[in-house]
């Protein structure tokens, strides 16, 4: 009884630490304004989101495109809270580190319960709290999307896990109705059953002798649904003429972009710095040697993944699920003028926390003191991630202190310049706005838009 208690009283001291670290690193947010890039056509220059809650605007919600996208129940979340905190920018960013909070909690108790590795889950959670590269959607109140639509992707998670111990079609319905939910707030959540099914080699333990095929076709309603809000999403960008077409990058320049985001996000992991709301698309400033050593790295990995898969099956499960739910951003169906984005590693990411957290288990097994060692190192690294992202999340105070940061730690931004631009016009300090105008065009002489504004 005791040992039970004990473990209880833990599990509770670390939800507490989390949400007290996660809050603190955080916290600057709360003060942020909103910025003038998608927050406007999101929130406050949005009459049916501003006028909150009634029958009219929640049918809308359902039947038309919002921001570009079809994501209604994140368009539900922003008329939920201007219907009670009106478009008081504080209170909205408030919700979204709540979200994200949230979110820790339960990566934290969802992992505990499949790996029964307490320390491990919970340095994954702990590295999920406070990586300075999930400030952009924490601090960017249109990133909505991520923090809620990832809280039901944990829940499906969740409800999968009892469903797989238990076998009882109840969590198996309830990890259904999840998913879509988690479709309706963010598309982005389509390549969940292939998580499901790597969840399912590690650490489930699933893929036992004549057990594939069951396993297989427990995944056919997800993917239908999966197939179904791709189609959705593919339609609703293209008729916004979000797609871009080959004419505008080229399947070369969209494949090296591809390798070389995945060798930036991987950089950034362990080494997070020059952060940026926009890094312009690679496809003139790609390096045969980068991009032949950008290949080789991603090729090796997954050999050895591959070749590790019954000794160490967590390199494969967290490896794919890394490369796997990038896919559908990562450039291939280019969607916008971006090379990577940090907002794009809020999910990703947990695959690769997952690696490094059960490899350090592992290295660490025959270290004598290796509690002291472990637990201090983890001090010194999630101290620094904390730091770093606290100052990142003051970089997004306004549209003008947050673009001045992108133009310092990103060469050649065009985008960042006008974006400024932009800022300063708002701010009523033409002459500025001007300078950045004429800034952009440097970089982008053919912008027709930035052309008739500086006329």
């Amino acid at each position: 009884m005791n040992t039970t208690s004990d473990k209880s009283g833990l599990k509770i001291l670390i939800y507490l630490f989390f949400a007290a670290v996660t809050f603190i690193s955080f916290s600057p947010v709360i003060q942020n304004d909103y910025i003038n890039f998608d927050d406007d056509i999101y929130i406050y220059n949005n009459n049916r989101i501003v006028t909150g809650l009634s029958f009219k605007n929640i049918i809308w919600t359902f039947t038309s495109i919002h921001a570009l996208n079809y994501h209604p129940l994140t368009t539900l979340s922003h008329m939920f809270d201007c219907h009670f905190f009106g478009i008081n920018p504080h209170a909205h960013h408030f919700m979204n580190l709540i979200f994200h909070i949230l979110n820790v909690l339960l990566l934290f108790s969802v992992l505990n319960l499949m790996t029964e590795r307490t320390w491990p889950s919970a340095f994954v959670a702990a590295l999920f709290a406070i990586h300075p590269m999930h400030v952009e959607s924490v601090a960017w109140v249109s990133e909505r999307k991520d923090t809620l639509s990832t809280f039901f992707w944990l829940l499906v998670v969740l409800f999968y896990f009892y469903y797989a111990g238990k076998n009882k079609k109840l969590f198996y319905a309830l990890a259904l109705a999840a998913f879509a939910l988690g479709l309706l707030a963010k598309p982005m959540l389509v390549t969940l059953p292939f998580v499901l099914l790597l969840l399912d080699l590690w650490p489930l333990n699933r893929f036992k002798k004549g057990q594939t095929s069951k396993l297989l076709i427990e995944k056919i309603p997800f993917l239908l649904m999966s197939a179904g809000m791709s189609f959705i999403t593919f339609m609703v960008q293209a008729k916004m003429e979000l797609v871009k077409s080959l004419s505008h990058f080229s399947v070369f320049d969209r494949l090296s972009n591809a390798v070389l985001a995945y060798m930036i996000y991987i950089e950034k992991l362990f080494w997070p710095v020059n952060l940026s709301i926009f890094y312009p698309h690679l496809q003139s400033g790609i390096s045969s040697w980068r991009l032949v050593m950008a290949s080789f790295v991603l090729v090796m990995i997954t050999i050895l993944s591959l070749l590790n898969l019954r000794r160490r099956p967590y390199i494969a499960s967290g490896w794919f699920w890394f490369l796997g739910t990038l896919i559908p951003v990562i450039g291939i169906f280019q969607v916008g003028l971006q090379g990577c984005a940090d907002r794009y590693t809020y999910v990703p990411y947990i695959g690769l926390f997952i690696v490094i957290a059960w490899l350090l288990l592992e290295i660490s097994m025959h270290l004598k003191h290796r509690t002291a060692i472990l637990s201090f190192f983890a001090l010194i690294i999630l101290s620094a991630l904390g730091v770093k992202s606290f100052v990142q999340s003051k970089h997004w105070h306004n549209s003008i202190s947050l673009y001045k940061h992108s133009i310092s730690v990103v060469k050649n931004n065009w985008w960042a310049h006008e974006m400024l631009g932009n800022a300063y016009v708002s701010a009523g300090q033409p002459l500025n706005a001007i300078s950045e105008y004429r800034k952009t065009l440097e970089y982008d002489p053919e912008n027709i838009g930035v052309q008739n504004r500086l006329a």
